[in-house]
């Protein structure tokens, strides 16, 4: 069987695939440059293959899909994202290509979300400017103590945002559709009931897939219900927001920030108004960012290889049809 890598990732978890090779599963490896050149025999096909984090920022992802797109007898892949929304899986889940997502940024957005909203809670920017400026300036600041948060999706990054907060003693309310009555929240509500909880929370954290149900989720509407003073963060989808909405409502006095590490549109036009606000905090979709995900991304891929080869259930496996079970469906909200 050959399978499709990387030669970045083949190189980086050398370890990992040394170990299968050990086990004699008789796999032979097609790695791909970052030039985009496959290396191994000329007339080789992958039935297999791991779409590994390094694709996303190398600029030959849709090199990837042409490959295994172009093979015959390709039957699974392993992808280091969560999300399934470009074209090139839709596209192997239709010739009936099994597909396997992965939560791997989980940890490193929710410690994201934590530092930008200790940040802006603590005004740390005063300090940056006073120490720069060599000056000796004490301040007070906002506690995550006791503060209330709202996370709109709670799967797996929503769910360890939740964590991290409840672990500064935050109180944490979690959206969801349908709970499983697990979820590290102090208390869960329904989606028709967001408008009735953002008058009371200081973080709105947006967690949740894009789809048409959750598109322009942040309208005017829903910015003029939040509590004077709160934070918005988005680490979901730029469609979440009506990014003319949130304009309105920064440029006023309620919201004391945007957290926003995705767009509707990226990169960012350099001459998008977000840039210059003074009121938002913006990152270029690097919330997951987290080193530790390449080593999470490597067993997970393993791991169910040896499932697949083995004929057992696979981890993460995802279909064509099938919907995020923390997908918050907002009475009112149409299908566009």
């Amino acid at each position: 069987m050959f399978a499709l890598v990387t030669e970045k990732a083949y190189q980086q978890h050398r370890p990992h695939f040394d170990a299968l090779d050990r086990e004699g599963h008789g796999l032979r490896w097609l790695r791909l440059s970052d030039g985009g050149q496959l290396h191994g025999p000329a007339d080789a096909c992958p039935e297999v293959a791991w779409l590994s984090s390094d694709l996303f920022f190398g600029g030959i992802l849709d090199r990837f899909f042409e490959i295994a797109e172009g093979a015959p007898d390709f039957r699974w892949l392993q992808s280091a994202a969560a999300g399934v929304d470009l074209d090139g899986y839709q596209r192997l889940m239709d010739r009936g290509a099994r597909i396997c997502n992965a939560h791997l940024t989980a940890i490193p957005i929710a410690e994201f979300v934590l530092r930008a909203v200790l940040d802006e809670f603590q005004a740390a920017g005063r300090w940056r400017v006073a120490q720069a400026e060599g000056r000796w300036e004490h301040h007070n600041f906002r506690e995550v103590w006791r503060s209330r948060w709202l996370v709109i999706g709670l799967g797996a990054i929503g769910a360890e945002t939740a964590h991290r907060a409840r672990a500064f003693e935050a109180h944490v309310t979690g959206v969801r559709r349908h709970p499983a009555g697990d979820e590290p929240v102090d208390e869960m509500i329904s989606p028709a009931e967001i408008p009735n909880a953002l008058p009371d929370t200081d973080v709105v954290v947006l967690a949740a897939p894009a789809t048409p149900e959750t598109e322009n989720l942040v309208d005017d509407g829903f910015l003029s219900a939040m509590k004077p003073g709160s934070v918005l963060v988005n680490i979901a989808r730029g469609k979440l927001v009506d990014d003319e909405a949130l304009l309105r409502a920064l440029d006023g006095d309620r919201l004391a920030a945007a957290i926003l590490d995705v767009f509707n549109a990226e990169p960012l036009d350099p001459a998008h108004p977000y840039w210059t606000h003074p009121k938002v905090v913006l990152t270029p979709h690097s919330s997951g960012g987290g080193i530790g995900r390449w080593d999470r991304g490597a067993e997970l891929f393993c791991d169910n290889l040896r499932r697949l080869l083995a004929g057992e259930p696979l981890v993460n496996e995802v279909t064509s049809m099938q919907l995020p079970a923390d997908l918050p469906f907002v009475t009112g909200k149409k299908r566009q």
